[in-house]
């Protein structure tokens, strides 16, 4: 794995966004967009997955995903749309999925879990021209409650770019299991 930036841009929110530049040696991009998209993968190489599936929602197909966050604190849960396009540009294969959070009255909160409102992801994957692959990751949310600063540090020093390496762990992985 190249290195990697993650880098915070405060909004007058006072929301933070998010926008990992990194690679994924010896992960070609057609798995990384393989992985990536496998929700049942995701449940046994994500540590954070305390739920992941599919729905469908009033004739839509979304996607509900609750996320551990460490005691004291309550878990969150997102519901959003997700879609995949291959797209190709001027002969660069280039893999992209977009995410956006979604509301609808046939998912509602479940008590004790704080659902995120506002997220967005966008997740542009293409080779290194070796045998690994670049990866641009986007994301914003608006996790509710007070979430304390140690956690907001954490999750940028630690947590975001840990999400590169664990990937990276899972297409290895991945290639093992198919």
């Amino acid at each position: 794995m190249f290195p990697f930036l993650s880098v915070l841009f405060p909004q007058q929110s006072g929301l933070y966004e998010y926008k990992i530049f990194g690679g994924l040696t010896e992960c070609p991009p057609e798995l990384c967009a393989d992985v990536y998209m496998d929700l049942e993968y995701r449940k046994q190489w994500d540590q954070y997955v305390k739920e992941l599936c599919e729905k469908t929602c009033n004739g839509k197909r979304i996607i509900y995903w609750e996320v551990k966050y460490p005691f004291p604190l309550s878990n969150r849960d997102y519901v959003y749309i997700r879609e995949q396009r291959n797209i190709d540009v001027d002969g660069r294969k280039i893999w992209v999925a977009l995410a956006k959070s979604v509301s609808l009255p046939e998912c509602p909160v479940n008590p004790g879990i704080i659902r995120v409102e506002g997220y967005e992801q966008s997740l542009v994957i293409e080779s290194d021209g070796k045998t690994g692959s670049k990866v641009y990751m986007y994301y914003f949310d608006n996790p509710g409650g007070m979430i304390p600063s140690w956690l907001v540090n954490w999750a940028a020093k630690s947590g975001v770019p840990a999400f590169l390496k664990d990937m990276q762990r899972a297409c290895l992985n991945y290639c093992k299991k198919t």
